[in-house]
Formats: structure tokens, C-alpha cells, sequence
């Protein structure tokens, strides 16, 4: 039966990361099942989902703890399961942009979570706007709606929060 570890790693960002954390996973036997992976300012974030036996677990905790040591990582590993199926849900995609500004990743999420809605992802990134030069903060997330949430009045109330936020925003059905 296959099992699931979920391993985090943070770095100095380097050439031949990513092949050090892989050959890791691949020489033990595991299988990446998902990853997110991004530099961030002088750092390397790696984020991933390996299934394996049992013993190809215990050996990849054990050769992560090496790694980490031997390659200036902090890293840390946790053995999950697969989470259930959530029929009751509806994920939704946003896009969001925006002037850059203290807390609006904070506002939206607690704008969520205070309907019980759970974020299943979130990329957020800054960059300079192309004519004006003004410094801009873009968010993406995936959004699990509980199927008892009415979306029209969610939609609303979720409009009124991008019109006080200054907020140029897209909430759709997510689209696989």
C-alpha cells in the first residue's frame, strides 16, 4: 500500500537544487506526486507530495535529514494521507489584482474563511505596472465553496469587498 510524506525545503537559491531534492526522492524509490517550487528573493522553496511504501518513507526521512545537513536546508518531512473526496464543495478560481498594499492577502482570506470557505491554493506575486510604473500585487487562488453557500450573494458581498479594496477581480468556476 502506498503511503504519502509531505517534505518542505528551504535553501539559499542555487543551480542543482532541485536535481539534489529529486534524486533524493528517486534513489529511495519514492514517486512526486505534487510540487511547488519558487524562488523567493535569495531563497529556494520546494513544497512536495511523495508517495511510496513504507520503508522507501522511513529511508526518504532519513535521507532528508542528511540532505538537509549536507546541503544548508531546512527541511522538514510529515506523513499525511490522502484527504476524502468533498462531493459537497464547488472550487472556484480567483484572479486578482491590485496597488500594492499592506494586508490584502490577509483581507481575502479572512473574507473566506469567515464563510467557511477553505483556500486550496494561493500564488501572489508583485511587479512594476508597465505604463505608470506603480508597484502592483496580483493573487491567485483556488477556493472551495460548501455547496450550501448561495454564490450570487456571495459574489456580491465578495465585489464589495474588491470595490472598498481597490481590488480588479475575477471569481469564476474553477475550470479543469
Amino acid at each position: 500500500m502506498k503511503e504519502l510524506l509531505v517534505i518542505s525545503a528551504i535553501g539559499t537559491d542555487r543551480t542543482g537544487l532541485v536535481v539534489d531534492v529529486t534524486r533524493a526522492i528517486l534513489d529511495c524509490g519514492g514517486n512526486v506526486l505534487e510540487s511547488r517550487m519558487t524562488a523567493l528573493s535569495n531563497e529556494f522553496a520546494v513544497l512536495l507530495l511523495v508517495s511510496g511504501h513504507w520503508h522507501t518513507l522511513a529511508k526518504l526521512e532519513g535521507e532528508f535529514k542528511k540532505l538537509g545537513e549536507s546541503a544548508n536546508l531546512a527541511i522538514s518531512v510529515r506523513r499525511t494521507t490522502e484527504r476524502p473526496a468533498r462531493p459537497d464543495f464547488l472550487t472556484y478560481s480567483l484572479d486578482a489584482v491590485c496597488l500594492d498594499q499592506a494586508g490584502v492577502l490577509h483581507r481575502l482570506a479572512s473574507f473566506f474563511s469567515g464563510r467557511g470557505i477553505d483556500i486550496g491554493d494561493v500564488s501572489t506575486r508583485n511587479f512594476t505596472a508597465a505604463h505608470t510604473g506603480a508597484a502592483m500585487f496580483a493573487v491567485q487562488m483556488l477556493i472551495h465553496i460548501p455547496s450550501r453557500v448561495q454564490i450570487a450573494g456571495l459574489r456580491e458581498e465578495f465585489m464589495e469587498l474588491c470595490d472598498r479594496m481597490n481590488l480588479d477581480a475575477i471569481l469564476e468556476p474553477f475550470k479543469t
